[in-house]
């Protein structure tokens, strides 16, 4: 056999190949190899560099269905939320250092740290807690978005069904995400009920998971938005405690841009 025969050979046999790894849905690891076989350059590489393109190529392909499951799954009011130039704006007046720190790593929610970020109407406090929350699912980890208001109307819903099978499967949920977002706290009543659902939220999740909650109203006020002082002490007590704090009071992003 001579050197075009064993060429048109070894084409064969990685043709056969990449037939079977579609079969064994590897198929970005099939698309990679049938690039490489069509590769007039690919010589160039060496065995390693192209067996470590092919596996990479499966990798990614694996890594970036995953994190669009976790981006769909978390309901983000921005989706597409990117950290950007516009943090380091001085009149948005914001601790661009915690920020980073917040972003560059995982061992705060790896420990369940919360995180609590207040500020006014209009200055970037949901944008940013969902381009925190991308950065995180990058990192595989798991989050869920949601309004204050929403989610105690959600579980009031399905406490109302008296389905113990729901209830268990949102509390569950609640309890184990890695991230829960709690947005516009502070505009919805905290009567005695919402108090009590809020405080087996957050009681499931104490030192375990992270929370992090974004309201309007001061860190200093929230005590006053409870009807009941009991609920009151046990939830703030459950969420300050040892919570990392950002301040948005800057410029209105909505008016500048």
């Amino acid at each position: 056999m001579n050197k075009q025969e064993k060429m048109t050979e070894e084409k064969e046999n990685l043709t056969k190949l990449c037939f079977i790894l579609k079969r064994m849905h590897l198929s970005s690891m099939a698309s990679e190899l049938e690039a490489q076989l069509n590769d007039p350059n690919v010589d160039l590489l060496s065995f390693s560099e192209r067996f470590n393109k092919i596996v990479m190529a499966e990798w990614n392909a694996r890594q970036l269905k995953k994190f669009k499951r976790l981006v769909k799954h978390a309901e983000l009011k921005y989706p597409g939320a990117y950290f950007d130039e516009s943090l380091y704006d001085a009149r948005r007046q914001l601790d661009t250092t915690t920020i980073e720190r917040l972003n560059n790593s995982t061992d705060w929610i790896d420990q369940g740290r919360n995180l609590l970020v207040t500020g006014l109407c209009g200055s970037g406090k949901t944008y940013y807690v969902n381009a925190l929350a991308i950065s995180a699912m990058h990192k595989n980890k798991t989050v869920r978005y949601t309004r204050a208001s929403l989610l105690m109307n959600e579980i009031k819903r399905i406490e109302q069904l008296n389905d113990a099978d729901a209830t268990y499967k949102e509390f569950i949920e609640l309890s184990t995400v890695d991230i829960l977002i709690i947005d516009d706290f502070g505009l919805m009543p905290l009567d005695f009920d919402t108090c009590r659902r809020l405080f087996e939220i957050l009681d499931s999740r104490e030192a375990r998971k992270t929370t992090i909650v974004v309201s309007q109203v001061p860190v200093k006020g929230w005590y006053e938005l409870f009807q009941n002082d009991t609920y009151a002490d046990a939830c703030l007590d459950r969420l300050i405690a040892n919570a990392f704090r950002l301040e948005f009071n800057g410029i209105d992003m909505r008016k500048s841009s």
